[in-house]
């Protein structure tokens, strides 16, 4: 493997992670290496149980690994007490998640600032910079009203826009796209990539559909705990394609070599 640069903002090394319950232990993840540059578009594929989960909960600070080596943009996080993994988190990761995770009783425009009202900062200008990322979402107007007031794209919109509002380098979606349509999904991709783009944030998704896939440019797919694949997204889906026929023909968004 290459060694970590500055342009490395997620490098880890020999991770693994297990369980315990008493003295049985359930080992999950076997010797992981991933390394994440800024601005990587990348989608974790594999099978329930392969780990990719377990993965994203490490990589998010949820969780921390039982052995290996985990530097998220130069901290070395197994060596961090919880206050200070809660510090990097806050700082460096937005998260997007399957069901959203929005306070229905808030405003959306509250929803989207409560990360930097957690963070201290004053509640006024909390408001302002949620009101912007509400308008680079495509929302300007809905700031008032409550999430249950809004489709299920739209509600994954301000998710996004509340991942949005620290500045982090990084996003992590879980499945985001999983209780959405078909044409909802793309627009929410979509709009990943020209974050991805156009402003240069690294995006990590999970997802067991090869069409959401299809829209990184780098896929990881995991089974049994161990990285089966770590490399360009077409080549990669063309592969898992073949290896299960059933599979309907991957679309080509254009992010993909």
């Amino acid at each position: 493997m290459p060694g970590a640069s500055n342009k490395t903002l997620i490098d880890i090394r020999a991770v693994t992670k297990s369980y315990f319950s008493g003295s049985v232990e359930t080992p999950v993840l076997f010797g992981v290496d991933l390394q994440v540059e800024r601005g990587d578009f990348i989608a974790v594929m594999g099978q329930s149980g392969s780990g990719k989960s377990t993965l994203m909960n490490i990589l998010g600070c949820l969780d921390q690994a039982t052995g290996g080596d985990y530097l998220l943009d130069g901290a070395d996080t197994l060596t961090l007490s919880r206050a200070q993994l809660a510090g990097i988190r806050n700082r460096t990761i937005g998260f997007v998640f399957q069901s959203f995770n929005l306070i229905k009783r808030m405003s959306v425009a509250e929803n989207v600032a409560l990360p930097l009202i957690y963070a201290g900062v004053p509640r006024g200008r909390a408001l302002a910079k949620a009101q912007t990322e509400l308008e680079r979402v495509g929302l300007a107007g809905f700031g008032k009203r409550t999430p249950n007031q809004l489709s299920g794209g739209q509600q994954q919109r301000v998710a996004i826009a509340r991942a949005l509002v620290g500045d982090p380098p990084l996003i992590l979606a879980d499945e985001p796209t999983g209780n959405l349509d078909t044409h909802t999904s793309d627009e929410i991709m979509r709009g990943l990539q020209v974050l991805n783009k156009e402003r240069g944030i690294t995006i990590v998704l999970v997802t067991h559909e090869p069409d959401i896939a299809a829209w990184s440019r780098r896929l990881v797919r995991l089974k049994d705990g161990r990285v089966l694949y770590d490399g360009p997204a077409g080549e990669g889906l063309r592969q898992l394609a073949a290896s299960h026929e059933h599979l309907a023909h991957v679309p080509d968004h254009g992010s993909s070599p």
